[in-house]
């Protein structure tokens, strides 16, 4: 009887010293919880101008947001992305796979938000959309993992992922989700039966030049000057005959 009370001691050491391990193990995890997000109303496959809202968790205690570059995945192109609203003197640019929203830095320790709209939404059940996040101190967190990890944010994370609805009846791939080039598109568009570009005049040339040298070219020459001595042969003669 006289050991219960050392044993109730002991447990309840040990039930404190676990409750502290454990709060000392969410403290030190909680920057893993930060993270990036995509959402949208009923997001369907192969919807049309679909409003897509990010919010990118700041994980900086000295820097703020300055700008978060979105990659993605296939059926989708950045020539039919188009900026919807976001942080204040934010601007939206487009590269070869990819898109980027930037400006100036947010508020240190603030979440940057900001929206896109899609012209229209691939045929696919999710959409993963590798971001990369940069602070103003130069500092990137990685979002690009397909999976959750237990890494911090600098390190690789999990990318922001939107699962989608199946598509409704009816609908198709638009002409520019075929590929057809979009009026956004930093591409030239010519006018309709004008092909003429900037190397027109130098191909017409260059065909011009390869006419003056065809190999045709010596033997007309060739015939038009036996065609002369021919001729004049045939002269001298009928000269000396009149004579006669």
């Amino acid at each position: 009887m006289t050991d219960r009370p050392a044993r109730v001691c002991t447990a309840r050491r040990y039930t404190a010293l676990t409750a502290t391990a454990t709060a000392a193990v969410l403290a030190a995890a909680a920057p893993a919880f930060a993270h990036v997000e995509v959402t949208a109303k009923d997001a369907r496959a192969l919807a049309t101008d679909v409003r897509l809202e990010f919010m990118a968790e700041s994980e900086s205690t000295s820097a703020g947001i300055t700008k978060l570059q979105v990659f993605l995945p296939d059926g989708m192109k950045p020539a039919d992305v188009t900026y919807a609203d976001g942080p204040k003197d934010w601007k939206l640019t487009r590269e070869e796979k990819t898109f980027t929203v930037s400006g100036p830095a947010v508020a240190t320790g603030k979440d940057a938000e900001f929206a896109v709209t899609i012209r229209q939404l691939p045929n696919t059940k999710s959409l993963v959309l590798k971001t990369l996040q940069t602070y103003s101190d130069g500092r990137i967190d990685r979002w690009i993992e397909r999976e959750e990890s237990t890494g911090h944010g600098h390190g690789n994370a999990a990318a922001p992922r939107l699962d989608l609805k199946p598509a409704a009846a009816g609908a198709s791939p638009s002409a520019t989700a075929k590929g057809t080039p979009s009026p956004s598109s930093s591409a030239t568009t010519q006018a309709p039966g004008n092909t003429a570009g900037p190397d027109s005049d130098r191909k017409d040339t260059a065909a011009q030049q390869d006419d003056a040298t065809s190999p045709l070219m010596p033997v007309a020459l060739g015939a038009l000057a036996l065609a002369a001595v021919g001729g004049g042969i045939w002269w001298r003669r009928r000269s000396a005959a009149t004579r006669h």
